[in-house]
């Protein structure tokens, strides 16, 4: 019985090691419930007994949680650590604004061009549904739809890249600025031309992906992440400018 405890622990380290690939990789997103115990250890090939260790390891690392009666999920912690205190930050630090813009610009171009460099047909497919997606609620008046779907075409993008730091950054990045992505939507939302612009950036970002032209899909990610900076000064003018007014009609007092 000594033996065979030694291949025990080696199994368990090694569906642990599945697993947390399959995290690390995105194929199980923070938020993910872990299929049933049965269907998983068939899936994997080993040992319920075998698979409850190798979850246990992995619950110890904080990666996954586990719910009395309510199964395992993936926890967000390779995402939240980063995004947590920056969140707070930048909402105390406007000058902040900018500088998320310049890491988000050499960010999405460089995961851009890796991912017109690198994507598989699986990917193609899965970027193909994201966008065709995209369209849909961008012509739509839905907003809350349309900060889903550009949220999730941004991460299918940066998860093409295939590089795990890429894909966590990214969903980090975006958990940081959510609320800068709303406002900006919002803004370019109720100015027909300006958002038929955003969504053809989208579209030659696809394009140059689909078509895997490295360079086409980087300047294309600029290009997008130069008119989203834009768009925000011009918006926060904008909001200048009705602030103003309304304190010289004495509607607001400072």
């Amino acid at each position: 019985m000594s033996q065979l405890r030694p291949t025990a622990i080696r199994l368990a380290d090694t569906v642990a090691a599945e697993l947390e690939k399959r995290i690390l990789e995105g194929s199980l997103k923070p938020g993910d419930r872990l299929p049933a115990e049965r269907a998983l250890a068939l899936d994997l090939g080993v040992s319920r007994p075998s698979l409850r260790e190798a979850i246990q390891k992995l619950v110890s690392k904080g990666l996954l949680s586990t719910r009395h009666g309510g199964g395992t999920f993936v926890t967000d912690r390779l995402e939240a650590h980063f995004a947590d205190p920056w969140q707070d930050l930048v909402k105390g630090h406007p000058l902040l604004h900018r500088d998320l813009l310049e890491f988000r610009q050499m960010l999405e171009s460089e995961a851009a061009q890796m991912a017109a460099d690198r994507a598989t047909d699986a990917d193609i497919k899965r970027l193909d549904a994201v966008y065709a997606k995209l369209e849909q609620v961008y012509a739509g008046a839905d907003l809350a739809a349309c900060i889903d779907a550009d949220v999730e075409f941004h991460q299918v993008v940066a998860e093409a890249a295939h590089n795990v730091l890429i894909g966590h950054l990214s969903a980090s990045l975006m958990r940081v600025i959510h609320g800068h992505v709303s406002n900006n939507l919002e803004h370019l939302h109720a100015r027909p031309q300006r958002w038929d612009q955003l969504q053809s950036q989208h579209r030659a970002i696809w394009q140059a992906i689909r078509e895997h032209r490295p360079q086409q899909a980087a300047q294309a990610a600029r290009d997008h992440i130069e008119f989203v900076r834009q768009s925000m000064d011009d918006n926060a003018r904008e909001e200048e400018r009705r602030l103003s007014a309304r304190r010289r009609a004495g509607e607001l007092i400072e």
